[in-house]
Protein backbone atom coordinates (compact mmCIF):
# COMPACT_ATOMS: atom_id res chain seq x y z
CA UNK A 1 0.00 0.00 0.00
CA UNK A 2 1.50 3.79 -1.06
CA UNK A 3 0.73 6.28 1.41
CA UNK A 4 1.25 8.59 -1.11
CA UNK A 5 1.59 9.49 -4.84
CA UNK A 6 3.92 11.43 -5.95
CA UNK A 7 7.20 12.39 -3.99
CA UNK A 8 7.76 16.23 -4.56
CA UNK A 9 12.14 16.98 -5.05
CA UNK A 10 13.21 19.96 -3.38
CA UNK A 11 16.06 21.96 -4.91
CA UNK A 12 18.17 24.13 -3.02
CA UNK A 13 18.77 27.08 -5.02
CA UNK A 14 20.12 31.48 -4.96
CA UNK A 15 16.69 32.52 -6.65
CA UNK A 16 13.45 30.08 -6.25
CA UNK A 17 11.49 31.79 -8.75
CA UNK A 18 13.70 32.11 -11.68
CA UNK A 19 14.67 28.34 -11.51
CA UNK A 20 11.07 27.17 -11.42
CA UNK A 21 10.15 29.28 -14.54
CA UNK A 22 13.14 27.32 -16.16
CA UNK A 23 11.98 24.33 -14.89
CA UNK A 24 8.15 25.32 -15.37
CA UNK A 25 8.71 26.09 -18.94
CA UNK A 26 11.29 23.11 -19.90
CA UNK A 27 8.66 20.37 -18.29
CA UNK A 28 5.15 22.58 -19.76
CA UNK A 29 4.42 22.50 -16.07
CA UNK A 30 2.51 25.36 -14.23
CA UNK A 31 4.41 27.41 -12.25
CA UNK A 32 3.39 28.64 -8.18
CA UNK A 33 5.60 30.85 -6.80
CA UNK A 34 5.42 32.18 -2.83
CA UNK A 35 8.51 34.26 -0.84
CA UNK A 36 11.78 32.02 -1.12
CA UNK A 37 9.65 29.41 -2.28
CA UNK A 38 8.13 27.68 -6.02
CA UNK A 39 6.99 24.98 -7.45
CA UNK A 40 5.99 23.54 -10.60
CA UNK A 41 3.17 21.13 -11.42
CA UNK A 42 2.35 18.57 -13.88
CA UNK A 43 -1.88 18.07 -14.48
CA UNK A 44 -1.45 14.97 -12.79
CA UNK A 45 0.40 16.18 -9.92
CA UNK A 46 3.82 15.46 -9.96
CA UNK A 47 5.61 18.31 -8.88
CA UNK A 48 8.80 19.54 -8.21
CA UNK A 49 10.24 22.51 -5.94
CA UNK A 50 12.72 25.03 -5.10
CA UNK A 51 13.67 26.72 -1.97
CA UNK A 52 15.78 29.95 -2.25
CA UNK A 53 18.61 29.85 0.19
CA UNK A 54 21.52 32.14 1.15
CA UNK A 55 25.40 31.57 0.14
CA UNK A 56 23.96 28.92 -2.40
CA UNK A 57 27.00 27.15 -3.94
CA UNK A 58 26.56 25.71 -6.87
CA UNK A 59 27.71 21.72 -7.26
CA UNK A 60 31.39 20.90 -9.01
CA UNK A 61 30.37 17.86 -10.90
CA UNK A 62 31.76 16.00 -12.30
CA UNK A 63 34.19 16.78 -9.31
CA UNK A 64 33.28 16.54 -5.98
CA UNK A 65 34.84 19.50 -4.36
CA UNK A 66 30.56 20.72 -3.98
CA UNK A 67 29.07 17.28 -4.62
CA UNK A 68 25.79 17.23 -7.38
CA UNK A 69 24.18 15.66 -4.48
CA UNK A 70 21.30 14.86 -6.84
CA UNK A 71 20.19 15.50 -10.88
CA UNK A 72 17.38 15.23 -13.29
CA UNK A 73 17.19 12.53 -15.62
CA UNK A 74 14.58 14.61 -18.45
CA UNK A 75 13.46 11.89 -21.33
CA UNK A 76 12.51 13.33 -24.69
CA UNK A 77 12.42 12.30 -28.00
CA UNK A 78 15.24 13.63 -29.71
CA UNK A 79 18.52 15.14 -27.57
CA UNK A 80 19.74 17.48 -30.70
CA UNK A 81 15.77 19.14 -30.52
CA UNK A 82 15.52 19.36 -26.69
CA UNK A 83 19.11 20.87 -26.32
CA UNK A 84 18.23 23.43 -28.43
CA UNK A 85 15.19 23.97 -26.94
CA UNK A 86 16.82 24.41 -22.86
CA UNK A 87 19.88 25.85 -23.91
CA UNK A 88 17.26 28.86 -25.35
CA UNK A 89 16.05 28.59 -22.16
CA UNK A 90 19.07 29.25 -20.43
CA UNK A 91 20.32 25.61 -19.87
CA UNK A 92 24.48 25.56 -20.62
CA UNK A 93 25.57 21.86 -21.98
CA UNK A 94 28.56 20.55 -19.59
CA UNK A 95 31.98 20.56 -21.15
CA UNK A 96 31.98 16.52 -19.71
CA UNK A 97 29.61 14.74 -21.80
CA UNK A 98 30.68 10.81 -20.64
CA UNK A 99 27.47 9.27 -22.69
CA UNK A 100 25.59 8.68 -26.11
CA UNK A 101 21.97 8.02 -25.43
CA UNK A 102 22.09 11.27 -22.65
CA UNK A 103 23.95 15.11 -22.32
CA UNK A 104 24.42 16.17 -19.23
CA UNK A 105 23.53 20.27 -19.05
CA UNK A 106 23.55 22.97 -15.93
CA UNK A 107 20.32 24.67 -15.12
CA UNK A 108 20.57 28.52 -14.44
CA UNK A 109 21.78 27.74 -10.65
CA UNK A 110 24.44 25.31 -11.54
CA UNK A 111 22.52 22.00 -11.21
CA UNK A 112 23.53 18.90 -13.92
CA UNK A 113 20.67 17.71 -15.50
CA UNK A 114 20.57 15.13 -18.51
CA UNK A 115 18.14 14.65 -21.13
CA UNK A 116 17.90 11.18 -22.04
CA UNK A 117 16.41 9.29 -24.96
CA UNK A 118 14.66 6.16 -23.51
Amino acid sequence: MAIARFPSLVIDCPDAEALARFYGAMLGWRVEVDEGWAEVRADDGQCLSFQQVDDFRAPDWPGQHVPQQMHLDVIVDDLDTAEGQVLELGATRHAHQPGTTFRVFLDPAGHPFCLCVS
